[in-house]
Parts: C-alpha cells; structure tokens; sequence
C-alpha cells in the first residue's frame, strides 16, 4: 500500500528563523519537533527568489531553465507534469489546500478544447492538484472566495475582509491602519486567531484528511501563506515578541 503523503509548505519562512536550526530567539516548537523525526537538510536551494517560479520547480521537480516559469503571471506549459500527474497512476488524491501561484493558461485550455469543468482542467489551476480549497489572499479587485464567505458568516463585513480584518490592524490612534505596511506590524491583527487566514486554512485540511479513507492514498499539499507579507498577526501570537511601535 503506498503511502500518504502531507506536504506543508510556508511561503517565504526563512530557514534560519526556525529554532531548530539555532534561532536564539525564535522558538518554533511544532516544526521543531518535525525535524526531530524526519530529516533536517543542512544544505538546501530554493531554486527562485519568487513565489510562482520557485513552487514551479517545487510541483515539477525541474530547475526554471526547464519549466520556463521565470515570473509570477508566467503559467505552466500544458504539456508540463506536476508532482500529481506522477502520483496518479499509483491511485493517489492529491489536493491543495491554501496557495498554489501556479497555473496553466485558460486561453490555453480552450484552444486544446480541454473541458473547464475536467478534473483536468481545475487541478490546472492550482499547481496540478484538485483544488480543495484554494486561498491566496484577496487582493483589492480580485474575487470572493470560501474565505471571504467564511468571515462574513464570522461578523467580519464587506467585500474584502481578508484585506479589512485578517491583514489589517488598529493603531494607537484607533484608526484601521493597513498590514502592508510594515511600521504597523507591531499592533495584532483585526481578527481573532479562531477566524484567521492560518487556522482557516489548518481547518479545511483537517476536513480534507477526514474525508479519507485507508483504501485509497492521498497527498495533500497544505500550503500556508504565511509569513508571507503583509507581516503581521492576530492576537496572542504578536505579542510573543517585542516590537519597535
């Protein structure tokens, strides 16, 4: 019987911000403890500065010169395989949940006549696998996802409260003061760590993973935003560390 496999992914966590790898002020007890059961890389290279072209390299295996994604609104090519593409044939499910920043080009798509609504098709859009729950912020403009539904059911209003509450904050003056920008990182985010973008996240993998069954194996791709920028976090989690105000 193959494997299950979980694959956890930090957009933007910088190796030496772990204490594992000796960070003296940063404890990061959870990931610590996975490293004490698995295997610690002392030598390792991301193979891009960028989100789009480095989690190319990650799905596909293959260095940018290969797979051609040299930019964030570059798309996979069609006739590329991603780490789902490989495991199919064994008769795994491999599903995200959270980012991808990896996609196919719909235009593409339609002039192969390849279905929208094809299991192909929508695990084009996120990295090659099904996508289970999609969530890579909301950026002004952009349209409403399950998050956005989500908080609204949660008293967070508007069209946007992944930008008005979960990256957000209140200054000392009392006013909505923007996440983006990094002087006010100090101050905890306008949402309750119950309702923020990482616990969301944990929570839909968590139902992804009781949806299975030990007939079949998966592989879910548990990708977090964070600590991706906008820097900061909800309440008690800024206040484990002093910060400049």
């Amino acid at each position: 019987m193959p494997r299950n496999i979980l694959f956890i992914m930090c957009d933007q966590l910088r190796w030496d911000y772990l204490s594992c790898y000796g960070h003296l002020k940063l404890h990061t007890p959870n990931i610590d403890a996975l490293a004490a059961r698995g295997v610690r890389f002392t030598n390792a290279y991301c193979q891009a500065p960028l989100c789009g072209p480095s989690r190319a390299s990650f799905y596909t295996g293959r260095y940018m010169s290969s797979h051609g994604v040299m930019s964030n609104t570059d798309a996979t090519r069609l006739d590329e395989l991603m780490l789902a593409d490989y495991l199919r044939p064994s008769g795994y499910r491999s599903a995200l949940v959270g980012k991808a920043d990896n996609r196919k080009d719909p235009e593409m798509l339609q002039v192969f006549g390849i279905d929208s609504g094809s299991g192909y098709a929508q695990a084009a859009t996120s990295g090659g696998f099904e996508p289970f729950e999609v969530h890579e912020g909301l950026l002004p403009g952009a349209c409403a996802n399950n998050y956005t539904a989500y908080l609204n059911r949660n008293g967070y209003e508007g069209d946007n409260p992944w930008q008005d509450f979960a990256v957000s904050t209140v200054g000392k003056d009392g006013l909505p003061r923007s996440g983006w920008k990094m002087r006010n990182s100090a101050y905890p985010a306008r949402i309750a760590e119950a309702h923020s973008e990482t616990t969301y996240t944990t929570t839909r993998a968590i139902d992804f993973l009781e949806q299975q069954d030990d007939a079949n194996p998966w592989c879910l791709h548990l990708s977090y935003i964070k600590p991706h920028w906008p820097y900061i976090a909800p309440s008690p989690y800024h206040e484990l560390y002093d910060m400049v105000q």
